[in-house]
């Protein structure tokens, strides 16, 4: 296996901001159970910290396990973007077509091992994290401080009752700037992008699962949370099977859907609005995702219009169809 098949080990500045990370988080959720201690009982903390802990381990389990991916999405032999042709060989950089006359092997040959070192420079880790992940990096911990609302429910009038919608609220927020800040930077990555994925579908699934319990949404709103992985697990029963697998086509619809849902589910959060107009609404923002996880699942599996050709089997970033892209 060539060196461009097989991700680069993170440089050691990396790893360190990792066990940085790691100790931020640590400190921050320590932080919340204390002022919860204080606010109510010991018991109310241990309670949301039991449930917030494993979502914190999974984050930074998942951050590790993707920091050699901490390079340019676009580079690599593989491809990232849909429709993107790999390893045509076709062309060189200047645009000339290459082999056109005979006896040109050797400067061939020479320009792809010229082209093979600029790849490998290119998928090699950039060793800071820098700006726009780490404001990702703060959304998964806001997520993870929801998740803990799971075994606590703050009496009426509480403050606390407010904690779960800002910190989902503000980590919606922040999916629209992240990307920004990457585009701005020129930083753009594919670790970026994986955790940007990872985060906004643990969004779509915690905070619903806190407004459920809260009584705030109906159990069957869960569906949409659901239909996500489903669309995955479908996706990756196709491949694992040597099914084919279609690329999603362009749609105007899924970036307004997705913003539609994280207004939706931050709304149904606000104490100051009532459950007897949230429910109601919830149906009608349900729906037409639901049609759409099922349209695209048709498309991907060939039923339904779809590519010409299926995908190539690669370490891209697959995108669910409601979940804005960075």
């Amino acid at each position: 296996m060539s060196s461009a098949d097989s991700p680069s080990a993170p440089p050691a500045g990396l790893r360190r901001r990792w066990w940085a990370t790691a100790g931020v988080f640590a400190v921050a959720a320590g932080v919340v159970a204390l002022a919860l201690g204080r606010a109510f009982d010991e018991r109310t903390a241990g309670l949301w910290l039991a449930a917030a802990a494993p979502v914190f381990g999974y984050e930074l389990w998942f951050l590790r396990r993707t920091l050699d991916r901490n390079h340019p999405p676009d580079s690599g032999v593989t491809g990232d973007e849909p429709g993107d042709e790999v390893g045509d060989a076709v062309e060189d950089e200047a645009g000339d077509t290459v082999g056109d006359e005979a006896g040109d092997d050797a400067g061939t040959e020479g320009d792809d091992g010229a082209d093979s070192a600029d790849e490998d420079a290119a998928r090699s880790p950039v060793p800071t994290l820098g700006v726009a992940n780490a404001v990702t990096l703060g959304r998964g911990w806001l997520y993870a401080v929801v998740t803990g609302f799971l075994l606590v429910v703050p009496p009426a009038g509480s403050a606390w009752r407010w904690v779960p919608v800002v910190c989902y609220g503000t980590g919606a927020a922040l999916d629209w700037v992240d990307g920004a800040l990457a585009r701005t930077a020129g930083r753009r990555s594919e670790l970026g992008e994986k955790l940007d994925m990872a985060f906004d579908t643990l969004g779509f699934l915690v905070a619903p699962l806190v407004a459920v319990v809260w009584g705030r949404l109906p159990v069957w709103y869960l569906s949409i949370s659901v239909a996500r992985y489903l669309f995955k697990a479908g996706r990756g029963w196709r491949r694992a099977r040597g099914l084919p697998v279609y690329d999603l086509p362009p749609s105007r619809v899924r970036r307004p859907l997705a913003g539609l849902q994280m207004a939706f589910i931050t709304a149904a959060l606000l104490p100051v609005v009532p459950v007897a107009a949230v429910r109601p609404a919830a149906a009608v923002v349900v729906a037409p995702s639901l049609v759409v996880f099922v349209r695209d699942y048709l498309v991907v599996s060939g039923r339904l219009g779809g590519s010409a050709e299926p995908q190539a089997k690669s370490n891209a970033v697959d995108r669910s169809e409601t979940i804005p892209e960075r």
